[in-house]
């Protein structure tokens, strides 16, 4: 007798179907996503945004490499901390003010550290930057999941091509403003927030408005972060994440130092070489992983992408004096990259039965870590050992992400389950 009655009931939502392939699509967002996706692709400038720039630093401001490492130790280790508190601050703020007191802070950082004057005044407003952007960070991702219109994974998806578009954009706008000055590219970030800072004020909606735009539905506490590491998953996904971010950081910073002072390339050419990095790790972000995903599951893929990730530092580590060999690696290592940062990000986001910023912020607290001393390390690999060292010792990490990774994989197999469902 029930079942009838459900079938005519069901009945009416037939028309319903032709709309299906819109409200699927990636792209059919509301204007509120779009200005979080800009103000994300502007976020994450910063990461690259001082490539090209280091050589000119360097001999500008008479800096040591060290000391220019340091600009990215400053910014992960504060993001890696400044993770912690993000969720005890949002619950209070609301993900809206949470999203423009970050960008508040990046900005005002960015355009003190273009009027410093030395350069460690500027690892100190570079740690400043990394504060604003841990708060952007933690809460972007989950303001798009909340706000937007498709799945879960297709949020994730859009939300790794802001980050891919703007880690390639970086490195050309530090390389074109750089030409003009080393100081040009902080202005530049400073006032392209202050647009992003007006599309969302603007465009994303108030929080009484919707529920969606403030999701934590009580109120956080300091300790949440690690009471979700004690899920297994996740804590494995994030201690993999600090080993991987040690060989991602030593590319994206020793790289750039060995190209401008051993191959002697210029600002201009420093920011091409990160351009084509960024624009195929943005590109295999959206296009392919997804399709990694669905074929071979998250957990293979992720090792796949990560070990041929480790091949490409192991080969820069035997050809460090080829600028050709050099240049080439940099470029392919964005497509291995972009795959595995929205696979392993899709995985993060299922990993474990807690609230997703919650997530987010335990996930980011240890990856950033890895981005905290990679750097600063790869420089002193070099100085201890030789100039091709700190690509072998990052590919080494790489690996070592891989064999975590595999060795928990039966505590990992529920991500594709959650996933397909």
């Amino acid at each position: 007798m029930s079942t009838p009655t459900t079938a005519r009931k069901a009945a009416p939502q037939a028309p319903l179907q032709p709309s299906a392939p819109k409200s699927n699509s990636m792209f059919n967002q509301p204007i509120a996503v779009w200005a979080i996706a800009f103000a994300s692709i502007i976020a994450f400038m910063g990461l690259g945004l001082v490539d090209p720039i280091l050589p000119m630093m360097k001999d500008q401001l008479h800096a040591s490499d060290s000391q220019l490492t340091l600009l990215f130790t400053s910014y992960n280790a504060v993001m890696a901390v400044a993770m912690l508190i993000t969720g005890v601050i949002s619950s209070r703020l609301g993900i809206k003010r949470m999203l423009l007191a970050g960008i508040v802070l990046i900005a005002v950082f960015s355009a003190l550290a273009g009027s410093a004057g030395d350069v460690m005044e500027i690892v100190w407003l570079r740690a400043g930057w990394g504060l604003g952007n841990a708060f952007f960070v933690a809460t972007a991702l989950s303001a798009i999941v909340s706000l937007s219109r498709v799945g879960v994974g297709k949020s994730i998806i859009l939300f790794e091509v802001a980050v891919g578009l703007g880690i390639s954009v970086g490195p050309l706008l530090g390389g074109e403003l750089g030409a003009i000055s080393w100081r040009s590219p902080f202005y530049g970030v400073a006032g392209l927030m202050v647009l992003a800072f007006c599309l969302i004020l603007f465009m994303m909606p108030k929080a009484k408005a919707s529920t969606v735009v403030t999701p934590i539905k009580k109120k956080a506490s300091l300790l949440d972060p690690f009471r979700a590491l004690k899920h297994r998953a996740l804590l494995i996904f994030g201690i993999s994440a600090a080993l991987y971010n040690f060989g991602f950081f030593t590319l994206l910073v020793y790289a750039a130092l060995v190209l401008g002072h051993l191959h002697h390339v210029d600002v201009h050419g420093l920011g091409y070489v990160f351009l084509g990095w960024g624009l195929l790790l943005a590109f295999t972000s959206v296009v392919t992983a997804p399709k990694l995903q669905k074929r071979y599951g998250t957990v293979k893929s992720m090792c796949v992408q990560l070990l041929l990730f480790a091949v490409t530092l192991f080969v820069m580590g035997y050809w460090t004096t080829d600028k050709t060999v050099i240049i080439a690696m940099v470029i392919l290592a964005g497509a291995f990259l972009g795959n595995n940062n929205t696979l392993i990000t899709t995985a993060v986001m299922n990993a474990a039965p807690v609230e997703r910023p919650t997530a987010s912020a335990a996930y980011s607290f240890l990856r950033f870590i890895g981005g905290a001393l990679a750097p600063y390390y790869a420089v002193k690999f070099a100085e201890w050992f030789d100039v091709h060292a700190p690509f072998y010792i990052g590919g080494g990490f790489v690996v070592l992400a891989v064999i975590v990774i595999w060795l928990n994989r039966k505590h990992l197999k529920h991500v594709d389950e959650a996933e397909a469902h």
